[in-house]
């Protein structure tokens, strides 16, 4: 019986690092992102504006259609119902359809609810309508 190893031993070690299984989990890795790579992105182009745009002249006397942080509507300074705001629009820009509303929204104000004041201004005829915001200094 023989207790010691010989040279002729046939459980050598190996000095060398197995990297098959190493490539393996790699490819596979490397699969997987290939694949989610193109889902992960957004393929909607949107063309954002800037938000230091150069402010542009304004007329004598404009008029303001404010939309408040309680959805209530202003034109100029005196409320207006959402019902009254084609009559109260004419009114203010004497029959003129070719003049400009500036609406102001509160901050709170949500998109949807800017939205539905545009449809609104659509709706009765007004198509040029400029948005005012802060400037930025």
């Amino acid at each position: 019986m023989q207790l010691g190893g010989g040279e002729d031993d046939e459980l050598a070690e190996a000095h060398e690092i197995n990297v098959t299984p190493f490539i393996d989990v790699m490819l596979v890795l490397l699969i997987i992102f290939m694949v989610a790579a193109p889902l992960a992105t957004v393929d909607v182009p949107v063309n954002l504006p800037s938000a230091a745009a150069v402010p542009q002249p304004r007329p004598d006397k404009p008029v303001y259609l404010t939309l408040s942080a309680d959805r209530a509507l202003h034109l100029g300074d005196a409320p207006v119902a959402r019902e009254a705001l084609p009559a109260a629009l004419d009114a203010a820009f004497a029959g003129d359809r070719e003049g400009r509303v500036f609406l102001r929204a509160d901050g709170g104000a949500s998109y949807a609810e800017v939205m539905e004041v545009l449809n609104l201004l659509r709706g009765a005829g007004w198509t040029r309508v400029a948005l005012v915001g802060l400037e930025q200094r």
